[in-house]
Formats: C-alpha cells, structure tokens, sequence
C-alpha cells in the first residue's frame, strides 16, 4: 500500500520527476528565510519587500488551485509566503504607527 502511493507520487505530474515539485520545493527558502527574519528589530524591515512577498504568495496561491495538475505544492509554499509577509508587515506597521504615535505625544 505504501509502495503504491510512493509510485504514485513519483509519477505524479507534479511529482519529483519534474519542475512543478522542485521549483516550489526550492521556493520554501523564501518563507524560510522570512520565518527567521521574524527576530529582526520591526524598523529593518522593508515595505516593498514584504508586500511583494505577500502578494506573490496571495496570486501564486489562487493560481496554483486553477491549473492542471493541481499542485498542492505550490499551494502550500504561497500560503505560507503570504502568512509570513502579512506578519511581517503587521510588525512594520505597529512599529511605525506606534512610533509616530509616541514621539508626537512628546
């Protein structure tokens, strides 16, 4: 039974055998890397990096749902781009907000 769903999965379209499961699988490196600038002081973070992150893995999400084969892989790496640049720019912005917010109060 394992051996059979391990074929399947090798030759799957999307499978191993093929650009659609190794570009995505590479694509991990950016949410990666994402996840561990999340120790990074909010005021180092860039606006144009993290809204294109986001909206990279917003588009590249729906887009990996509405093509033949689906590719759950694909999927699964731009939910988590957009995840982890929504929280990102959720930092930037209550930093900068809260900032301004305190320094004008002075």
């Amino acid at each position: 039974m394992a051996a059979s769903k391990i074929q399947a999965l090798w030759n799957h379209p999307a499978g191993p055998k093929t650009i659609h499961f190794w570009a995505p699988t590479f694509k991990w490196g950016i949410s990666i890397a994402n996840i561990a600038d999340f120790a990074k002081p909010p005021e180092k973070l860039s606006y144009p990096q993290q809204i294109a992150v986001t909206a990279t893995g917003l588009i590249w999400s729906r887009y990996s749902t509405v093509i033949t084969p689906k590719n759950w892989n694909l999927f699964s790496v731009n939910v988590a781009m957009a995840g982890t640049g929504i929280y990102q720019l959720s930092r930037k912005l209550r930093h900068d907000y809260s900032s301004e917010a305190a320094v004008s109060k002075e």
